[in-house]
């Protein structure tokens, strides 16, 4: 391990680069071995540094700004952000981090000129920094986002949004027997929809119950599409779009026969470690969901979406995305959702949902698909469950989640879901 603390460092400089860069998702980085090189501290270190520079990269430029007379190149930029992170929100001793950039800077052959400019503005905020810090406001999303967001949801609870983002996300655990034993056993929070949270979780792996499979790590929101299908012992069950599999272990484990159906293989690779590592099963399919063939009792359309309701766990998205590709996704869902409901046997029933916070993902969506299909109808008898909130309700039937809702509880991802049934 590197006791110096360049390896880590040296790994978050490079994702972030790539994110703001590239336009590379984290997940996908991290899935592809970035961090294989890394102690499993080191990789906890770089992934989490990164994290918090890109919730408060608002702030970090905003400071900066006074200090730079010209921009520099992003890979400077970037390492400026992480070392003001460090020190001002992080509060981490300013000597050894200002070191350690400028030591980054230097053996980078491109930049390496530039050491100076690192080491003089960084020096800038290891007395007061923490206190400026401390003064700004909280981090907004990027305006192509922001915009769209205020005109569905309104200004303030798109400030009450953000406030959500920079705090981050703690974990939700989905437990597969007894949730309240399981919340009284790794000391969480017991949610009232059945999950159980965690503030402080350290390494996930090292949690009770992990090698025994007696949980899975899902978003409260992300397992409440499930909780409304309510899939049946018995029952044959569609998993449309199913890794990483959270979805597929809650329906395997209510007993009922899943398909679980992706695209990605690598992606499905997950949700064969989950089901096996949980003592679950399930007939795991690669292939595309347009060209699926069968009929089922219930299916559960986890469309792919902009992501835009998981910015709380996933801050690269704003910066790796720009919106461009949102409307190639609209158009896809729509599709999907036809070709779903093509797919259920009579007096079948199907839950769309998306984990995304534009209403074009989701409330748009079930609106326009009744409009086309007569034969079609949202079952709102399905969402009549005690822990559903009034303010949780949308106006064709489902469910609108927000990542301002629970704030006292530490929120929830954005998420929308209905549940639809074929009449004829």
């Amino acid at each position: 391990m590197d006791k110096s603390g360049l390896a880590p460092r040296r790994t978050a400089l490079y994702l972030l680069d790539q994110i703001t860069g590239e336009g590379r998702l984290m997940a996908e980085m991290v899935a592809g071995g970035v961090l294989e090189r890394l102690a499993p501290e080191e990789r906890a270190r770089a992934q989490g540094l990164v994290m918090d520079t890109l919730r408060g990269m608002e702030r970090a430029d905003r400071m900066l700004q006074k200090h730079l007379r010209k921009e520099p190149s992003l890979t400077v930029k970037n390492a400026l952000r992480l070392g003001v992170i460090e020190i001002c929100a992080r509060r981490e001793a300013g000597h050894g981090v200002v070191n350690s950039y400028v030591e980054l800077i230097s053996r980078d052959k491109r930049n390496n000129l530039l050491k100076g400019l690192v080491n003089a503005v960084l020096r800038k905020f290891t007395g007061d920094g923490p206190d400026a810090w401390d003064k700004l406001r909280t981090p907004r999303m990027p305006k192509w986002l922001r915009d769209p967001l205020a005109e569905a949801w309104g200004a303030k609870a798109i400030s009450d949004m953000e406030t959500a983002h920079f705090a981050g996300a703690p974990l939700d655990l989905t437990p597969k027997g007894d949730a309240a034993e399981l919340a009284e056993r790794l000391g969480g929070e017991l949610l009232p929809t059945g999950s159980v949270r965690l503030r402080d979780p350290g390494q996930v792996t090292a949690l009770a119950g992990y090698e025994a499979g007696d949980w899975w790590v899902q978003d409260a929101a992300a397992a409440l599409p499930a909780k409304i299908l309510n899939a049946q012992a018995g029952e044959t069950v569609l998993d449309l779009c199913s890794a990483p599999g959270g979805k597929t272990l809650q329906m395997a484990n209510a007993g009922a026969n899943v398909t679980a159906l992706d695209i990605n293989e690598d992606r499905l690779k997950r949700v064969h470690e989950n089901l096996e590592r949980c003592g679950l099963t399930a007939t795991v399919v690669q292939g595309d969901a347009l060209e699926h063939e069968g009929k089922y009792d219930a299916i559960l359309l986890d469309a792919p979406c902009s992501a835009t309701g998981t910015i709380r766990r996933h801050p690269d998205l704003p910066y790796a995305k720009d919106g461009s590709g949102f409307f190639a996704l609209i158009e896809l869902q729509e599709v999907m959702l036809d070709r779903a409901l093509s797919l259920l046997k009579p007096g079948g029933r199907l839950i769309y949902c998306t984990c995304s916070l534009l209403p074009d993902e989701g409330e748009v969506q079930i609106e326009e698909l009744l409009a086309r299909n007569p034969n079609v109808q949202v079952d709102t008898a399905a969402t009549d469950l005690p822990w559903v909130e009034d303010a949780w309700r949308s106006p064709e039937g489902g469910l609108r989640l927000r990542p301002d809702f629970w704030a006292d509880k530490g929120g929830m991802d954005g998420f929308y879901m209905a549940c639809l049934r074929l009449t004829a």
